[in-house]
């Protein structure tokens, strides 16, 4: 087996990006790079202009531009841990920030090896994002179907509220819909036209979507 890979995985919110990059990671010994989970830590500091200027965005459902997101990215990509490969989660969302993420890729010697890209129904994303709620506390994840609480309302790790991110409701989640629908159908076809894009039902369960990477993993290896 090859000692790791150069990722990313892409889809429109509530595909399952996260948990399908947590499994990769483990699998191939890779860092799980969430763009998402770095600008929730920007967050929490309200004191720097640059987590105003993004918690505007967030706030509203938006993109956060493409400048502030590749300088994120670039110095995320020249720490010592993705030597051997990594998955960017939620990276790159525009074809702007394709072709940046190229160029990062280029200064630093490396290439992308796949773009998996889930590809999810209205359905499966309003039902998998509106039922999803957040520990206040230790910001552990559940399911009010999949994967409850053992006490409504109440974190199973620390006890701490759970509460549901403004960002899982629904009219936010139609808006954030809509924008990654017009800001990333092309970046699928860029993706494409490198022919290393992979598309799978994100509608399908978790472990058939990974044992489908995986397979394809293999079948580039062998190819390679």
């Amino acid at each position: 087996m090859k000692s790791g890979y150069n990722l990313i995985i892409m889809g429109p919110p509530g595909a399952g990006k996260g948990t399908q990059a947590d499994l990769l990671a483990k699998r191939y010994k890779i860092p799980h790079i969430s763009t998402g989970d770095m600008f929730r830590e920007i967050l929490k500091d309200n004191q720097s202009q640059l987590s105003q200027e993004i918690k505007v965005y967030v706030q509203k459902g938006e993109l956060v531009p493409d400048n502030l997101v590749l300088e994120m990215v670039r110095t995320r990509l020249q720490e010592n841990d993705v030597k051997n490969g990594f998955i960017l989660d939620g990276f790159p969302r525009t074809k702007i920030q394709a072709e940046g993420l190229d160029e990062i890729l280029k200064v630093l010697n490396k290439q992308l090896d796949l773009a998996i890209y889930l590809k999810t129904s209205y359905e499966t994303i309003l039902d998998r994002l509106t039922g999803r709620r957040v520990c206040l506390h230790c910001g552990a994840n559940y399911h009010i179907k999949y994967s409850p609480p053992k006490e409504e309302g109440i974190c199973d790790r620390c006890g701490g509220e759970l509460y549901q991110r403004e960002d899982d409701k629904e009219e936010t989640i139609r808006k954030r819909l809509e924008i990654y629908e017009t800001q990333t159908r092309e970046i699928i076809d860029y993706y494409r036209n490198k022919n290393i894009l992979f598309t799978i039902s994100g509608d399908l369960s978790a472990k058939d979507i990974f044992k489908k990477v995986e397979e394809k993993l293999t079948e580039l290896e062998q190819v390679n």
